[in-house]
């Protein structure tokens, strides 16, 4: 089939064309075109380590409708950074919108897991569990004991208590009143108050009681010093003996819900009294060593430089004084290295009080804590005989001084006297030697 004219005519339009082009000089090699796509301005996702930015950019490749509204905002951006460009002024900055927190964010995890857990209306939840914040404390489940003084003066205590309606030994425990003092308030909550200046309340607020005991204190701690602890206690009616499980006092009540008889749940609690009581007494020993051990702590470094302990004789004199009568409150004065209180010598074996006692010592490493602190008092021991040593001994390098300086007084009075002496036999000499001449 032949061609048509039209198109053969086209096609040596073409050829000619080309071939003009191909002999005109080309055009040197320019690097770089300032074209529209180069004058746009740089995206602010590019190569930025901000997340909102990226996230931005990511959302804004994803979209489905970016297509048309993307292409037509480009045009008028980057006509308008044209412009801004070429008269001058800088281009106004935009604050990336801020993303909103996506469900499974560290924030939200982290908020979530602060709130407390929120039981169904079918289920029940225990009071205290290990994922949950624990809630208050309730005072009528609590037992607390507080040290605030070194001693009581127990008939003063009878005396307070008994003004403020308590009833004394509601129970007959015959306990006397220098070994624990038993008083029961109207919300049938017990108060027992030992000689060692410690009181320990069940079901009421340690606060209200302390206030009325402080004139009975003898030598009362200052309010850094008192020291506190609690535990939970609860009735179970179907034990007979008590027991400690962890934090919780366990109180056997099965005689009680019998025969009405609350005495052996009162010499339990009695017993597991004595012997937070201890823990409380030995907590305030330990308190006060801490701070003993305060006070003396730059004295190693000091005899480590080589430069002496610039301390009075006062001063050492009364930091022995300190630790010796921290030992002996620990050792001597106190039942706190006793393995079992006089007050349970007479009571029956069947009720096991030593064992209550026991297990609040084991429980509150109580043996533990004593031989510890007898092992710290050993080292501040060597450190108060370093002092006196030292002390001792630059009082007898003082007395040597006195004396060389008396000496030194002696010589020189001598030495004028025989000064004296001499000029006076010269004078004599020549005085005899005159007539003569």
């Amino acid at each position: 089939m032949r061609p048509s004219p039209q198109r053969i005519s086209l096609h040596h339009v073409a050829r000619h064309l080309h071939s003009s082009v191909a002999q005109l000089p080309r055009r040197p090699t320019r690097c770089f075109h300032q074209t529209t796509a180069v004058c746009m301005p740089r995206k602010r996702s590019f190569f930025t380590s901000n997340p909102y930015l990226s996230q931005g950019g990511e959302e804004s490749k994803d979209t489905s409708s970016s297509s048309s509204s993307s292409s037509s905002s480009s045009s008028s951006s980057s006509s308008a950074t044209a412009s801004e460009a070429s008269t001058g002024s800088p281009p106004t900055k935009r604050k990336p919108a801020r993303t909103a927190t996506t469900k499974n964010s560290l924030r939200r995890v982290a908020i979530i897991a602060q709130q407390p857990k929120r039981s169904s209306p079918g289920s029940t939840s225990p009071s205290r569990s290990s994922t949950s914040p624990p809630a208050e404390d309730d005072p009528s489940t609590v037992v607390s004991a507080v040290c605030i003084a070194e001693g009581f003066h127990m008939p003063t205590v009878l005396e307070i208590l008994s003004s403020h309606g308590f009833e004394i030994d509601p129970d007959g425990t015959g306990f006397d009143a220098n070994e624990v003092v038993h008083a029961r308030g109207v919300n049938g909550g017990d108060i027992f108050v030992f000689p060692s200046g410690t009181l320990v309340t069940w079901s009421i607020p340690p606060d209200a009681v302390t206030r009325q005991l402080l004139r009975a204190a003898e030598d009362l701690h200052p309010p850094e010093l008192r020291e506190a602890e609690d535990l939970d206690f609860a009735s179970d009616a179907s034990r007979e003996a008590s027991v400690l499980k962890g934090d919780l006092v366990v109180l056997g009540t099965r005689r009680e819900q019998a025969d009405g008889d609350r005495l052996d749940t009162t010499l339990a609690k009695i017993a597991f009294s004595s012997g937070l009581a201890r823990s409380t007494k030995l907590a305030v020993l330990e308190t006060a060593l801490t701070s003993y051990f305060e006070s003396t702590r730059r004295i190693p470094a000091l005899l480590a430089e080589g430069a002496g302990v610039p301390l009075g004789r006062r001063f050492i004199l009364q930091k022995t004084g300190e630790l010796l009568s921290l030992r002996a409150r620990l050792n001597h004065y106190s039942e706190l290295t006793d393995a079992l209180p006089d007050i349970f010598w007479d009571s029956r074996s069947e009720l096991g009080l030593e064992g209550y006692y026991e297990q609040v010592g084991r429980a509150l490493d109580v043996n533990v804590r004593i031989r510890a602190l007898n092992q710290k008092m050993d080292y501040a021991q060597e450190i108060a005989t370093v002092l006196r040593e030292m002390s001792s001994e630059q009082h007898g390098t003082r007395l040597e001084w006195i004396i060389i300086a008396l000496i030194a007084v002696e010589v020189i009075f001598e030495v004028r006297r025989i000064v004296l002496e001499w000029m006076q036999e010269s004078e004599v000499r020549k005085a005899e030697a005159a007539p003569a001449a």
